[in-house]
């Protein structure tokens, strides 16, 4: 099952990856100023994963195919891994498609 994981960037940040059964990445988000702004993003990807309209498929300047998700707004909620083919890069929006609405959410920023 996927996960959402809450961070603490070195600016004192917050972000979320969201992981794979496997532990690998397969989304990351922005900086957020407050953790309340980083659980809405979160509960954004939960929402607008659901929609395949809202994964733009995107190619790296190196040939690396990879994704963003977008909210309504058209704001990057979150961007993939890089990947190595256009057909790993469509598993990984499958994937969030199909698992990120149901994905726990765990909070390592508490001591």
């Amino acid at each position: 099952m996927e996960k959402f994981e809450i961070t603490k960037r070195v600016d004192a940040s917050f972000m979320f990856n969201l992981k794979a059964p496997n532990g690998l990445i397969i989304m990351t988000s922005q900086g957020y100023t407050t953790k309340e702004a980083c659980q809405n993003g979160i509960e954004s990807v939960k929402t607008n994963s659901l929609d395949k309209e809202m994964f733009k498929q995107e190619t790296a300047s190196d040939g690396s195919p990879y994704f963003n998700l977008t909210a309504v707004n058209s704001q990057i909620i979150g961007t993939s891994q890089m990947y190595t083919s256009k057909q790993s890069r469509d598993q990984g929006i499958d994937s969030v498609n199909k698992n990120a609405h149901k994905a726990e959410v765990i909070d390592l920023t508490i001591d």
